[in-house]
């Protein structure tokens, strides 16, 4: 699920990533374009439904790739993305525009 809300020059744009995480996983991360695809620059936290979220901002009026990482190698897509996009392993990315 995404969450976005503009900064009020809309230069900006705070955009929040929740993952339910039914798979029950102990840890999750952001993996995107925007952190160089890292598995440590922007890991999510867990909330007391089980859920994972993290928050970020990002410059308006553009695109960028993410998916998620659980436990440091299962990679999913946001269901609820903007869009998806091929990716050079053969799977899809998750696709933001803000």
């Amino acid at each position: 699920m995404l969450k976005k809300s503009y900064t009020k020059t809309r230069q900006k744009c705070r955009v929040t990533f929740k993952y339910p995480n039914p798979e029950q996983a102990d840890s999750a991360v952001l993996a995107a374009e925007f952190n160089d695809w890292s598995l440590t620059a922007t890991p999510m936290k867990r909330l007391k439904d089980g859920s994972f979220s993290v928050s970020v901002f990002l410059p308006a009026n553009q695109s960028f790739q993410f998916r998620y990482v659980l436990d440091g190698n299962i990679w999913l897509n946001d269901p609820e993305a903007d869009g998806c996009i091929a990716n050079e392993f053969g799977e899809d990315n998750s696709v933001v525009t803000v």
